[in-house]
């Protein structure tokens, strides 16, 4: 393969090659379900998606694990303010984050392992922590011993000294940029029981254990968002290290989805609701929109960016409706160079896009000259490219939510074409007395035309 991707760990493109030859190992940091999912959540799990799916079409049978911390301070504080079990505001929000996945088209994970219940594997991983002189018991809490790795810092650059964990309670730890695996129990929360005590699991412990458990001791790609390198990954790392595993080959980090500069976050009151946003596009529209940017660049989030984003794949939409209606259904074919290229370039989905929207213009100057080889040719090309990315405008699901039957689509589209066609015939002799007459017959009919260097592009006005 000539896949090469940004490794947070040296800071460099790597070469991509797997642990096991034919296959491909990803976990995923995924959900704490504390409350409902906003674009910055789903924006990792689109990016690692679009990975997957590559990984795929390059021929490696991929496995991705992707998690969900379901017991955390922030989960119980905020289940005991609304004065609800913490296990079931927990499962409400997880099947929100499963709901938003879905509606976004991301594909279901090999595996979506809960922290709670994967104990036992967190107490056999202290216990090796514990002998090999890398982490301590005291009453109650287990905590890792930084300065006893001597590699600690290495993913994130933070100097030992300078380390702080973030972690309100200090209860009895050694040293102060130590941090806790396991924390004992209080009352009123819930508990498991362990060779120090009842208690529950730290954060940064869950997902060492869990990835161990279905992709063993090495695997290839740890991915999750630009805020968790430090503390979760950093620690991550450092403990699976130092229990003797040689852990993740590759860390990849997505930047997040920010307004007005700010990381968007539940805490800072800034967040977009994907709820609320998919009353306003399609789900299709707004995957187009989160997986547009490279994943490694921030996306400052504004309504007039949405929008153009929405634009841009109903041009990419509408070209292959055409296709379908005026010559016949395009199966997926061949991938463009240009396109392998970009992607094979660490994920480069803008490179990615503008092959797809390169040939998107070719295949409507074809279908305008009458060249239908060329621009079916051009149309199962599109397909192909854009089922990489999950964006391909025939994938039912996005053929189910476009607000029509996929019967009532072929019409539709049909009759539009006709028309539009007829309207650039008259355009083509300066007729523009005909060609307003078409256009002013669409918009009565609730038909919104674009114009652009792709050619008209139309959309209903309620989509």
């Amino acid at each position: 393969m000539t896949l090469r991707l940004f490794d947070t760990a040296t800071r460099e493109q790597r070469d991509f090659v797997p642990v096991r030859a034919g296959a491909a190992s990803i976990y995923v940091c995924g959900a704490t379900v504390q409350g409902p999912p906003h674009i910055g959540h789903v924006r990792s799990g689109l990016n690692y998606d679009v990975l997957r799916r590559w990984l795929t079409h390059r021929g490696l049978d991929v496995t991705l694990v992707r998690n969900v911390t379901d017991i955390e301070d922030k989960i119980l504080g905020k289940a005991a303010a609304h004065g609800r079990p913490w296990w079931e505001w927990a499962a409400t929000h997880e099947r929100a984050f499963q709901a938003a996945y879905d509606a976004l088209g991301c594909l279901p994970p090999s595996i979506e392992p809960r922290a709670t219940g994967h104990v036992s594997q967190m107490v056999e991983l202290m216990e090796r922590l514990i002998e090999r002189g890398h982490a301590y018991a005291a009453d109650g809490d287990v905590y890792f011993a930084v300065r006893s790795f001597p590699d600690y810092g290495a993913l994130s650059g933070q100097r030992v000294d300078e380390v702080e964990q973030g972690e309100t309670e200090h209860g009895a730890k050694r040293d102060a940029v130590d941090f806790a695996l396991w924390k004992a129990a209080k009352p009123g929360e819930p508990s498991w029981p362990t060779p120090w005590g009842r208690g529950r699991p730290g954060w940064h412990l869950e997902c060492s254990a869990m990835a161990r458990a279905y992709l063993g001791p090495e695997f290839d790609v740890h991915g999750g968002g630009l805020d968790l390198v430090f503390p979760h990954h950093e620690n991550e790392q450092a403990q699976s290290h130092a229990a003797g595993d040689p852990f993740a080959r590759f860390w990849l980090h997505n930047a997040w989805v920010t307004m007005s500069g700010e990381k968007m976050s539940k805490s800072l009151g800034n967040t977009l609701g994907v709820d609320v946003l998919l009353k306003r596009v399609r789900g299709v529209e707004l995957r187009y929109y989160l997986v547009a940017p490279h994943y490694r660049s921030a996306i400052e989030y504004s309504d007039p960016a949405l929008q153009e984003a929405v634009a841009a794949y109903r041009r990419i939409e509408s070209f292959v409706h055409r296709v379908r209606e005026r010559i016949g259904t395009p199966e997926p074919g061949v991938l463009c160079a240009e396109f392998t290229a970009a992607l094979d370039d660490d994920l480069g989905t803008p490179g990615a896009l503008a092959a797809i929207h390169g040939t998107v213009r070719e295949g409507n100057t074809a279908l305008d000259a009458g060249d239908r080889a060329a621009a079916a040719g051009a149309a199962s090309s599109v397909r192909a490219m854009t089922g990489v990315l999950g964006l391909d405008p025939l994938d039912p699901r996005w053929l189910a939510g476009s607000g029509v039957d996929d019967a009532a689509t072929g019409a539709l589209a049909t009759l539009v074409g006709d028309l539009l066609v007829r309207r650039t015939e008259a355009r083509a002799r300066r007729d523009f007395v005909e060609a307003d007459e078409v256009r002013d017959r669409l918009t009565a009919a609730g038909v919104s035309v674009e114009d652009g260097p792709d050619g008209p592009t139309w959309t209903l006005k309620n989509r």
